[in-house]
This record gives structure tokens, sequence and C-alpha cells, in this order.
């Protein structure tokens, strides 16, 4: 299900987006909901960098299967 939202932008913003929906023949919320949904893929993949990154600092605890059994009492 879609919900409306309203956003403001810099009126270049708008100018870029009216002229990319022009000349792709798409409405404005195509092209919104496609470079968000692109932006989230640069994100998805900026959290699993950080994510790494924190496990090889050692800012994450690391569970073994049966570790984890073991603290959800399943063993």
């Amino acid at each position: 299900m879609k919900k409306a939202i309203n956003i403001r932008m810099d009126e270049s913003l708008l100018t870029d987006l009216d002229s990319y929906a022009h000349e792709l023949e798409r409405s404005r919320t195509y092209i919104i909901e496609k470079a968000v949904s692109t932006y989230f893929d640069t994100l998805d993949e900026m959290i699993s960098d950080k994510r790494i990154d924190d496990l090889k600092a050692g800012k994450t605890e690391v569970y073994s299967l049966k570790e984890l059994a073991q603290k959800l009492g399943l063993n």
C-alpha cells in the first residue's frame, strides 16, 4: 500500500526532478521512489561495512550457535 507524503526541496532539485521526469516520461513520484530505493541500497552497503568494521574492532559480540542456544535456554 502506498502512502502520500509531502516534501520540501530546493528549487534547483525540483528543476532537476522535473527535467528527469520529462525526459523519461515518468512521474515525479516514480523518479523519487527510484532515487530513494537506490540510495537505500547504498545505505545498506554502508551499514554492512560499519558492522564488519565493528566486528573487526571487537565492538560486537559474536556467539556460536551452541552459545546462543544456551543463552536462550534451548538446549
